[in-house]
């Protein structure tokens, strides 16, 4: 999971970069593809990334321009969209780069908590001029509002410490500064390594070696949201769940050994799970799902 280091490249959450209302967009996001679709406004998509798979059944009919890090960004500009919907941890600076070059509007956006989501999927519907799931959308952040109150009631002397894997070779996870972390917060689970920064290099971040100093050349404009840590912090972590999500890396039944020989209380009583990654890491409409699937598995 890459993050662009250029902020010149990106626009603010709220600030999408035109005036009138975009007729044909371009989603390279799948997250936003299937929250046009769930906002009906996904006759004005044009085009889309091969990873945009929701909502099943109907995405199909859209034309596809490539993934989220290749984007055939020559076919989208012969395409001519009002708009361009981009992510700035899912697509590349050089494809926002050129896109913009060539007259084409780019919203790159970056939510990076639940709330964030709720903001852009307000936006997305005030930019095109489309209300008809505003009631719906009242309601979802209705059980935002209830599960939010319970996450800040919850027992912080006794919490649900919590595991997310993201990567396993090396085996990496995320701090508080990601939205991931904050969907984790919302179903009242506590991560275990909210706290911790990605180091450099990589025999740093496992604690085989001093890491550069915060002022080398070498770390200066480097994500350290997404830190590469080792077994024994997970074991010394000892987090009551361990969640395995499908994406970025995709967990299955065959890894489920590695986590179980843990001496960890997760591992003690079997409350390790495989889940669908898109619930944790899709900001947009998949919130609602992920509100009403994650929070049992965490109690």
């Amino acid at each position: 999971m890459t993050t662009p280091d250029d902020s010149k490249y990106y626009v603010q959450l709220h600030d999408a970069p035109v005036t009138s209302v975009p007729k044909t967009v371009v989603s390279l996001v799948p997250s936003i593809t299937e929250s046009l679709f769930d906002l009906n406004i996904n006759k004005r998509l044009i085009a889309r990334t091969e990873y945009c798979i929701y909502p099943a059944g109907k995405v199909e009919s859209i034309p596809t321009i490539g993934g989220t890090k290749n984007p055939d960004v020559a076919r989208i500009i012969a395409l001519k969209p009002d708009l361009v919907i981009a992510n700035q941890e899912e697509n590349r600076q050089e494809d926002v780069e050129l896109l913009r070059q060539a007259g084409i509007p780019v919203w790159v956006t970056f939510p990076k908590t639940v709330q964030d989501t709720f903001n852009l999927l307000w936006n997305i519907m005030y930019l095109f001029e489309e209300t008809s799931m505003v009631e719906r959308i009242r309601m979802v952040e209705y059980t935002y509002d209830w599960l939010n109150t319970i996450a800040e009631a919850r027992d912080v002397e006794n919490p649900v410490k919590v595991f997310v894997p993201i990567w396993l070779e090396p085996l990496m996870t995320f701090n508080a500064d990601t939205y991931v972390h904050d969907v984790v917060r919302l179903c009242v689970g506590t991560n275990v390594f909210a706290e911790r920064e990605r180091l450099y290099p990589l025999a740093a971040d496992l604690g085989e070696q001093a890491p550069y100093s915060p002022d080398d050349a070498r770390v200066q404009g480097r994500d350290t949201r997404y830190p590469r840590i080792s077994w024994d912090e997970v074991t010394a972590a000892a987090p009551d769940v361990i969640l395995l999500p499908s994406e970025p890396f995709k967990f299955t039944e065959d890894h489920l050994p590695l986590f179980q020989k843990l001496n960890v209380p997760a591992a003690q009583n079997n409350k390790i799970f495989l889940v669908d990654g898109s619930l944790l890491t899709w900001h947009g409409t998949r919130v609602a799902y992920a509100m009403q699937q994650l929070p049992a598995l965490l109690r």
